[in-house]
């Protein structure tokens, strides 16, 4: 396979899957908060709170609307650009991604037409049911697509069968409870509603500097900030679950982030910063915080995190081990299938580390044909570039940390401080509305960066998995693709900022200054009767 095809091909989907993922997070956010929001609704019924559902709404709408036509295209490229991986692993990858079109799509965009459509037709629980489903719907794509995505990361409940020559499903238990997928899950859908917090805080913090819709925008932020400040919290939490998860099924993704080439003595210590070089095997001028990797990594003061020069030992062996089972495999296929019971025993002894046997495919088309050198250099292979890595992951904690004390800070105004916010303050939140999408994108590039140099992590090298296409034809259909994403995410930014600049349809008596009045009538400042005029 020749490596600029690879490489474009991956372009080309880490482009799709990157601009996809703007529109994800909003979408899994919002679809909570506007049910947050009418279920206020419904139990206090103030019509402020339906005017506030139907405004959030309809920007969850546009956002929904663009986000399923740019994950259509995602899943047609499988097929497409990566054909060879849809052969190998499509039974099980296949299975959580029929499941979430099947039952969480239809669900979410069956009920989204009601939510819109619903509101003179359905009675007010009904509705709110309806408006909960869309949320659940969401989540549920979420939580199938990230199944399928675990198991990528994480290769559980299957195992390669040499007479279909193809990975095949044992378990599907062991995929969907795959523990690599739930902490994803939850960590994903935490980040998204950090995501919709913040917007939603931007977006009314304009609102008081520009002092339009104020009430809106004064529960507004009460809501994204408490909904914000426990998202922020618990994506710290599972973080620290996914790394628990990643220290025991990809341990050269962790070494990598933290830019430890040799085993440290438990309990390893966290690099706080630092200037990881490739070339040379060592992180320059690094920071460390004792024991605090260690912690994370094994929950244990004794626990051994392995840093990436002993996983590049630990990588030859397993080449050497694999190169047996591809010898015992071509025994399978010389004779179709009719072994003697000693090859099919060399097999099963060896067959998982079949796939690290086929990273030689870069360098030999027969693995046993391959050189010491040769099985060295695909050893050093399994490292992935470190330094984008260690940066990645390091800005995404930061902005973390960051969205928990500005949500922590806007909760407190909003809880005690009677909304009292300064000007710079209000300002802030406008500004930082961009960020928590880089957070999102920069945790998707050091989970699918760090798994290289695999689609699936230990079965199937990336350069195996495209599909035979020419250089021409991938160039012209990434140049497509970054037109026609392009044209989306200007059409999003144009339609969001139309209704962010229309603000709220007024459908009810509950206006500014009719609250106004309201609560000077309940201090006995005015009149009954000049108050409900």
């Amino acid at each position: 396979m020749d490596i600029d095809i690879v490489e474009l091909s991956r372009l080309q989907f880490a482009m799709t899957a990157m601009y996809h993922f703007l529109f994800v997070p909003l979408t899994l956010g919002l679809s909570i908060i506007i049910a947050i929001m009418e279920t206020v609704y419904v139990m206090t019924d103030r019509p402020i709170w339906r005017q506030m559902t139907k405004f959030w709404g309809t920007l969850f709408g546009i956002n929904f609307v663009l986000g399923v036509a740019t994950g259509i295209t995602m899943e047609f490229q499988f097929g497409m650009n990566w054909s060879y991986y849809s052969h190998y692993v499509g039974d099980i990858f296949g299975a959580p991604l029929a499941v979430e079109g099947l039952m969480a799509f239809f669900l979410e965009a069956t009920f989204v037409g009601l939510f819109f459509f619903g509101w003179d037709r359905l009675t007010k629980r009904a509705h709110l049911v309806v408006t909960w489903l869309v949320a659940i719907g969401s989540n549920f794509s979420a939580l199938w697509i990230l199944i399928a995505n675990g198991w990528m990361q994480n290769p559980v409940g299957a195992e390669f069968n040499p007479m279909s020559m193809r990975m095949e499903m044992t378990s599907f238990f062991d995929v969907v409870f795959n523990q690599v997928a739930q902490a994803k899950f939850v960590h994903t859908v935490s980040a998204g509603y950090v995501t919709a917090s913040v917007f939603v805080l931007g977006v009314s913090a304009w609102y008081l500097l520009k002092n339009r819709h104020t009430d809106l925008a004064r529960r507004s932020i009460a809501v994204a900030a408490s909904f914000g400040l426990a998202s922020a919290l618990s994506v710290v939490v599972l973080g620290d679950e996914s790394g628990y998860s990643v220290s025991h099924s990809q341990k050269m993704k962790l070494a990598a982030i933290e830019g430890m080439w040799d085993t440290e003595p438990a309990p390893a210590a966290f690099t706080l910063i630092g200037f990881p070089d490739q070339s040379a095997r060592e992180t320059h001028y690094a920071i460390h915080i004792p024991y605090v990797m260690g912690l994370i990594g094994t929950r244990s003061l004794t626990g051994e995190i392995p840093g990436i020069n002993d996983l590049v030992s630990q990588a030859e062996t397993r080449i050497r081990s694999g190169i047996i089972a591809y010898d015992a495999l071509m025994s399978y296929r010389a004779n179709r299938g009719k072994v003697t019971p000693e090859v099919a025993s060399t097999f099963e002894e060896h067959s998982a580390d079949l796939g690290f046997a086929l990273l030689l495919k870069r360098y030999v088309d027969d693995p046993r044909q391959a050189s010491d050198e040769q099985v060295k250099m695909a050893a050093n292979d399994t490292v992935p570039t470190v330094w984008p890595l260690f940066w990645a992951f390091r800005l995404m904690v930061a902005l973390g940390l960051a969205f928990i004390g500005i949500l922590a800070w806007f909760f407190w105004m909003a809880s005690f401080r009677r909304m009292q916010f300064p000007r710079l303050a209000l300002w802030l939140a406008v500004i930082i509305i961009p960020t928590p999408w880089i957070a999102a994108e920069l945790g998707w590039f050091v989970a699918e960066f760090g798994r290289q140099p695999w689609t699936v992590d230990g079965v199937l090298p990336t350069a195996l998995s495209a599909s035979q296409l020419s250089v021409v034809d991938l160039a012209i259909t990434l140049a497509g693709f970054v037109l026609f994403y392009t044209v989306l995410f200007i059409v999003e930014m144009g339609l969001m900022l139309k209704y962010i600049r229309k603000g709220p349809y007024i459908d009810g008596p509950e206006t500014d200054d009719w609250q106004r009045k309201h609560r000077q009538r309940l201090s006995g400042l005015i009149p009954h009767a000049q108050a409900a005029e």
